[in-house]
């Protein structure tokens, strides 16, 4: 009984919340799409013609900017174990990103091209339990820290959805080992009570 309430209390507040709200006006796939907006306007991460890899792109809020973001020479490759419907101009692969299988047709979409930036909003299915959240999304974390390490060009920048609490300070080194400048930002459309932070890595170092 108290987990349907607590489902209901996040629903009336899901609609309820403005980006929702705003989202679909503005015809977004998800609230997400406001973060990376700011993310953009305060970090100039996405260039003219940059080639982009979305993991756990799916429903596709950030691929649909991005994708604007590129123009016609840029490229868009969003990866999802979920289905994500069409979004002109964006690459899906539905496809596990540690495959081998996923990891060729990207290579084969890529025509030769290197990645220039890796973004991630990828969250585990919440459970409410903080014990066992956290360390599937700080899992998910250093498996997208872990690809654009092993993909990103030289110089190519990294973003992703991280949760404060153990294991942050460390993955923050981590990052820094591999990136000249390593930056947490928390967007306005990041609901002011969840832990959520992104962080921004940039100019990925020769290691």
């Amino acid at each position: 009984m108290a987990t349907s309430k607590s489902s209901h209390q996040w629903m009336q507040r899901h609609l309820n919340d403005e980006y929702v709200k705003k989202a679909q006006q503005d015809g977004y796939r998800s609230r997400a799409a406001y973060k990376l907006i700011e993310l953009q306007q305060k970090d100039r991460l996405i260039k003219n013609g940059d080639h982009i890899v979305d993991l756990g792109c799916a429903p596709g809020g950030w691929c649909q900017l991005a994708v604007k973001y590129v123009g016609q020479q840029g490229k868009v490759i969003g990866l999802d174990i979920l289905p994500m419907e069409t979004i002109e101009g964006v690459h899906f692969i539905q496809d596990d990103f540690r495959e081998a299988a996923a990891l060729k047709q990207l290579e084969n979409v890529l025509e030769g091209n290197k990645i220039d930036l890796v973004i991630s909003d990828m969250a585990p299915n919440i459970s409410g339990m903080k014990a066992i959240d956290l360390p599937k999304s700080m899992y998910l974390c250093e498996l997208a820290l872990d690809f654009a390490i092993t993909h990103l060009n030289v110089g190519g920048n990294f973003v992703t959805k991280i949760f404060q609490g153990e294991g942050f300070d460390q993955y923050i080194r981590d990052c820094r080992q591999h990136f000249t400048k390593v930056l947490t930002r928390k967007p306005k459309a990041s609901r002011a009570k969840s832990r959520e932070v992104y962080i921004v890595a940039k100019n990925k170092k020769i290691v």
